[in-house]
């Protein structure tokens, strides 16, 4: 599954990134509101969902080798995250569903959890 099919399941909106960059498929999906467990649990290009809307999420993104990242529960970053975002090339996804919801559409459309992936 796509980030542009993401999108759509999500009912999100893109916020940081392009075209091109909804053509990219994560290997996995993690949600979490802890960065530590992002660090520890995250499979390289898995795709985060998170209601943190700080700098520091981007930065966890960067250095986990997250293809993007999808803000939950209506939450929006503030212009200095988002700017973030786009010099790290990251994708950005809002959407109005609360986490476990969100997951489990994906888990449904068929994206596996950090767990499943060796």
């Amino acid at each position: 599954m796509t980030l542009k099919e993401i999108q759509d399941l999500l009912e999100a909106e893109l916020l940081v990134g392009g075209n091109d960059d909804l053509k990219v498929k994560p290997s996995s999906a993690c949600g979490s509101d802890l960065l530590s467990d992002v660090l520890a649990f995250t499979k390289e290009r898995a795709l985060l969902l998170t209601g943190l809307t700080n700098p520091q999420v981007i930065r966890t993104a960067e250095m986990s080798d997250l293809i993007g990242i999808v803000f939950v529960r209506g939450k929006r970053p503030d212009s200095a995250t988002l700017d973030l975002a786009g010099v790290k090339k990251i994708p950005i996804l809002a959407t109005r569903l609360p986490m476990y919801e969100a997951c489990g559409r994906l888990y449904r459309g068929g994206i596996k959890g950090c767990s499943e992936v060796k």
